[in-house]
């Protein structure tokens, strides 16, 4: 098979995998985000650097928010939101981090291909995205994928979190033009 039939091979899987998602669950993310004082958001791996695309474009709605293990990042109050990217929902770094913001205070949101894992007993918001990984243990959907590990689930999350991003858009009536003058200028 080529790259070609490969990348379309990969964009049917995102459309089926689509199916799955549950908008009632993403309605709910959205409202956490707009009541949260300040947002604080972490993954881990690939996972993770769709989190820190999401933290930019939230930056860029005008949204007090920061990305976990920067150096700038403010201590945390009632009334902050934590986001969470974990596939498995049990990545160790992330579920001591769940357990901090809980004793804390912080409400805590959860974008999963488990709910019934550790992180998401401690979450508010749960949204549960498909995707297929070997350190998942409890698959709520059969999901399969050509794609190795988490990709699947990596790939609906930069692309789910893209979709929040529009929903926020027009909750917030941002634009484009309006985003613009959040956007770096000293690259």
């Amino acid at each position: 098979m080529s790259v070609k039939e490969y990348t379309g091979k990969i964009l049917g899987e995102l459309i089926n995998n689509l199916n799955y998602v549950n908008d009632e669950q993403l309605g709910q993310l959205a409202d956490v985000i707009l009541s949260a004082n300040h947002i604080f958001t972490a993954g881990a791996g690939r996972s993770g650097v769709a989190m820190k695309a999401f933290t930019n474009r939230l930056m860029h709605l005008g949204l007090s928010v920061s990305s976990v293990g920067e150096i700038s990042n403010p201590h945390t109050q009632k009334g902050d939101l934590l986001i969470l990217g974990s596939g498995s929902g049990e990545t160790e770094s992330l579920v001591a981090m769940a357990k901090r913001a809980k004793k804390n205070n912080v409400k805590i949101a959860l974008i999963t291909m488990d709910e019934k894992s550790s992180i998401a007993g401690l979450a508010e918001a749960v949204v549960v995205l498909p995707g297929v990984s070997p350190k998942l243990k409890n698959k709520s959907m059969e999901i399969t994928s050509v794609q190795p590990m988490g990709s699947a689930f990596e790939q609906i999350s930069f692309l789910v979190y893209d979709g929040i991003i529009l929903e926020l858009m027009d909750r917030m009536n941002e634009t484009s033009d309006t985003m613009f003058c959040r956007h770096a200028d000293l690259e």
